[in-house]
């Protein structure tokens, strides 16, 4: 199977499904699955913008149609009536075959998910032409209760979308890099799956976003990684 790591640099605007288009059609011959980061359509900082930028599924048809040809997993904000959801949204055959909505919405610090995001409360697994999969949005993965309910899930595929920014510097290393790879690596061992982990790249009103996308082995074995800060589409085979 190939997986291309989509690590992009999101704008605050409605842009990113052009660049995104762009990047499935040079891709798409080449991989049979790209997974891109949480938010990937929409920019991170939202806030007052989710009411103009927010996509309906009817307008994302030119994924659907892109998906006759590579499954795609993309993030993004979804307007459902008057509600939005920070979403995973996973197209594969000219269809959605699944839609995560993130349950655990941050809501401290730098973070304010919580006050524009409605959250979900499932978390699934389903049939893809390569495996059982289930997905989880950043936060979602920070929780021991997601841990115990992708164990029993028991799906093969685990597909981690992120907007982690880059904090705690030191002289060996970002411990938040540390951190999320201690994480990854304990879901993957726990679940026997391979779990792929894409966060995205670049700023954001003075915040930083690290990248490290990375493809964890059931043995909790980083197998293929992304360097930090850049912006990186590329294709492994596991």
């Amino acid at each position: 199977m190939r997986i291309t790591l989509a690590q992009t640099s999101p704008k605050l605007n409605r842009s990113n499904l052009e660049d995104m288009v762009s990047i499935i059609d040079t891709c798409k011959n080449e991989t049979d699955l790209i997974v891109f980061a949480e938010l990937s359509l929409n920019g991170y900082l939202l806030q007052d913008k989710l009411y103009e930028d927010a996509w309906t599924m009817a307008e994302l048809d030119i994924l659907k149609d892109l998906s006759k040809y590579v499954d795609i997993v993309v993030g993004t904000a979804i307007r459902e009536g008057a509600d939005f959801r920070n979403s995973a949204l996973y197209f594969s055959n000219g269809k959605l075959l699944s839609k995560h909505d993130k349950v655990h919405l941050p809501n401290y610090g730098m973070f304010e998910e919580a006050r524009y995001f409605k959250a979900g409360n499932v978390f699934e697994s389903f049939s893809s032409s390569y495996g059982k999969v289930s997905m989880a949005i950043c936060e979602d993965l920070w929780h021991k209760s997601t841990h115990e309910k992708l164990i029993k899930e028991n799906p093969d595929y685990i597909i981690a979308l992120v907007a982690s920014p880059a904090r705690g510097f030191s002289n060996i290393g970002l411990e938040i890099e540390d951190k999320w790879y201690e994480i990854i690596k304990t879901v993957a061992l726990e679940c026997r799956a391979k779990l792929i982990f894409v966060n995205r790249v670049g700023f954001e009103d003075g915040l930083g976003f690290w990248g490290g996308s990375c493809i964890v082995n059931e043995d909790a074995t980083i197998v293929h990684k992304l360097p930090r800060y850049e912006k990186v589409i590329k294709t492994f085979e596991i």
